[in-house]
């Protein structure tokens, strides 16, 4: 099973991962991404994979 982690002091609440998997990510009290499902469910690996190797910042962490 994937992990999924945003590094908030990486950040810039582009959005890019919200939109690209929005039922893994979502927008956290700081205006900035988090995972919202760390254990991510096989269905949504590729959508997050999709939104780390997008991610400007590289502040997506999987595992």
């Amino acid at each position: 099973m994937v992990k999924a982690q945003v590094n908030q002091d990486l950040c810039i609440s582009c959005g890019l991962c919200v939109s690209t998997c929005p039922e893994v990510f979502s927008w956290n009290g700081d205006e900035k991404a988090e995972a919202i499902k760390e254990d991510v469910p096989s269905e949504h690996e590729d959508c997050v994979q999709d939104a780390a190797d997008g991610c400007p910042t590289d502040a997506i962490e999987t595992q």
